[in-house]
């Protein structure tokens, strides 16, 4: 069975003032006391009456109270709604730029894949290897390189570095040329000429270890090769600069013209890999230089001597 609810001491006192005034206006009206009952009866209601305006007064101030509490909610909710749009409206944006961004570089990077594709395709159709080729790591620019080869068909190469000299090898066979590749490691040198001698290309192409010497270079000093190793060096018709490496330090490409300058023939073509900012570099202080790409000049010694008499 449900209990009922207990009443408070308020509640039980004015619940036995009425009933003891309901027994006053009863015994009033049984003993003839009529207006003694209609004075106790008029007493009763008016304090019925004055309950139910407190009752209602109350019932009032809970109902403003419950407005005041729904308003603020209202606006607590309002105010997360805001929020939780703005920051919504952020991660959209943020993430469409963040996907163009992410196009973009998959865009750039399929172009890149792309040209190395074709360029590997016309460079193996130029190309009838004897051996296993080495592994390319820049497509395209060896593609330039063996291009001028071809068209400028130089007598003396120099390539520091030796990672392209077997594909250089084999377009000098084609043309009459020689190379002289120079490599700091003496591994990576024993390498190049284990290479060499497999595809047969030892009759066009000799590797030289050459390790890197501290040498000083207008106010700089330098890791560069042991100029030793260049000694018989002369009249070089293209100087394919691909090393030292660039961890060697900033610039390791810039003093390459300007040791080697004295070995270059009277008109001759520097290619510069990896490093086409030092070319900007050469044209400023070196005189007979000529830029004819991005990492192509051409110089001439003629127009250096001319221009020193001037």
């Amino acid at each position: 069975m449900r209990r009922l609810p207990t009443l408070t001491r308020r509640q039980a006192t004015t619940a036995a003032g009425a009933c003891l005034l309901c027994a006053a206006v009863t015994a009033a009206a049984l003993t003839g006391n009529v207006g003694l009952a209609l004075t106790l009866l008029a007493v009763f209601f008016t304090i019925l009456f004055a309950g139910l305006l407190l009752i209602a007064r109350r019932l009032s101030g809970l109902q403003r109270a419950q407005r005041r509490h729904q308003d603020d909610v209202r606006a607590v909710l309002d105010q997360t709604q805001r929020r939780v749009l703005g920051a919504i409206e952020e991660l959209l944006l943020h993430s469409g730029d963040r996907h163009r961004e992410m196009a973009g570089t998959l865009a750039h990077q399929l172009r890149a894949q792309t040209r190395e594709v074709e360029a590997l395709v016309q460079l193996f159709q130029q190309v009838t290897p004897r051996a296993p080729m080495p592994p390319v790591t820049d497509g395209a620019t060896l593609l330039d390189v063996l291009h001028l080869i071809r068209t400028r068909r130089p007598r003396r190469v120099l390539e520091l570095g030796g990672a392209s000299a077997v594909w250089i090898a084999y377009a000098l066979e084609q043309t009459g040329g020689k190379l002289l590749t120079l490599d700091h490691d003496a591994a990576g040198a024993e390498r190049t000429r284990a290479a060499l001698a497999a595809h047969g290309l030892t009759e066009v192409a000799e590797v030289r270890e050459a390790p890197l010497r501290p040498i000083a270079v207008e106010d700089r000093t330098s890791a560069w090769y042991d100029l030793e190793s260049l000694a018989d060096v002369h009249d070089v018709d293209l100087l394919v600069v691909g090393g030292p490496p660039e961890t060697t330090g900033p610039d390791a490409r810039y003093p390459a013209l300007r040791l080697l300058e004295d070995r270059l023939a009277e008109a001759a073509a520097v290619f510069v890999l990896g490093e086409p900012d030092v070319l900007g570099r050469w044209l400023e202080k070196t005189e007979g230089l000529t830029r004819e790409g991005e990492a192509l000049v051409s110089y001439r010694r003629v127009v250096r001597q001319l221009s020193r008499s001037q």
